[in-house]
């Protein structure tokens, strides 16, 4: 159901699978020791939020400036690769769930 306070960046199905994209990295670090907090919890929360944030943020543009949005929500899915890598190196993970993450 759609309020009257709706937006159009959120009919884009990319904006939707990046909103669910944050919330499944932010269920992920649930399971994460406390030590990781700030470490890699943080900021791999910020990263894959920052994907939806720059997608709405630029929507509203140009269509050249909305491209640069897009680029920074681009580049902000390449640092939660990495953060999974991490995460996955420190034994937080399998390489299957790797695996499958990635894929989302």
């Amino acid at each position: 159901m759609k309020s009257k306070y709706h937006f159009k960046f959120e009919d884009l199905q990319v904006y939707q699978k990046t909103m669910h994209f944050g919330e499944l990295v932010n269920g992920q670090v649930e399971c994460f020791p406390k030590h990781e907090l700030y470490k890699l919890s943080s900021p791999f929360i910020k990263a894959a939020d920052s994907i939806a944030f720059n997608i709405a943020e630029g929507s509203g543009s140009t269509d050249v400036n909305f491209n640069r949005y897009l680029k920074m929500a681009w580049d902000s899915s390449h640092e939660c690769v990495a953060a999974f890598t991490k995460v996955r190196l420190r034994n937080y993970i399998t390489f299957e769930i790797d695996k499958e993450k990635r894929r989302r």
